[in-house]
């Protein structure tokens, strides 16, 4: 199994890179997320994932550890191939998506092209023990952020606009002592700096 590649970015593709080793090109599957922190001619090292099937033998890269156990919990979700594991990566945040997990939202699931309702509630039951996170009173974390994101998408922001919002608002309650109203007001004062 190869578990990592490093060299040079030799290609860029719109979901792929070739990384050159030594005169060898590793064609290197990646998420949206990391083939926009990539340049031509840089030197990388890219964790990798091989997937081997009957016809194909496919490698799929990854900037960190995290990122690559998730996409190996994705992937075992029964109806979620490598590319659409890929999609969910590149879309969410390793720790949206946990979040997104641990407190059933199907809706930041399904902003994710190729996510479809059904889709997410499998994602989310097969996935609940394994990645989601848990508050120490036991409670899903982020179960707070879902209630911000349904008021605000109440207000007509789109899930888009509100994805990085919600990371920042999620970030400044660490501790869960912040009250839902006031998680709300922060986040419309984030957007109005928009």
């Amino acid at each position: 199994m190869i578990s990592s590649v490093r060299g040079t970015v030799a290609e860029m593709g719109q979901s792929a890179v070739e990384i050159d080793v030594q005169g060898i090109g590793y064609l290197v599957q990646v998420p949206a997320s990391t083939l926009a922190g990539l340049r031509l001619g840089e030197q990388v090292r890219l964790l990798t994932s091989m997937v081997v099937r009957e016809d194909s033998i496919a490698l799929y890269g990854f900037r960190d550890i995290e990122q690559r156990e998730l996409f190996g919990f994705l992937t075992g979700v029964t109806g979620v191939g490598p590319r659409l594991a890929l999609a969910v990566l590149g879309r969410l945040k390793p720790e949206s998506l946990r979040r997104a997990i641990s407190s059933a939202d199907v809706t930041a699931l399904t902003q994710v092209p190729g996510v479809g309702k059904r889709g997410a509630e499998r994602m989310i039951l097969e996935l609940k023990d394994q990645i989601g996170v848990s508050d120490a009173g036991g409670r899903p974390a982020g179960s707070k952020v879902a209630e911000v994101r349904d008021a605000l998408v109440g207000l007509g922001y789109t899930s888009g606009e509100l994805a990085e919002v919600l990371d920042d608002v999620a970030a400044s309650d660490a501790s869960g002592s912040a009250d839902v109203e006031s998680l709300i007001k922060a986040a419309l004062k984030a957007l109005a700096r928009v």
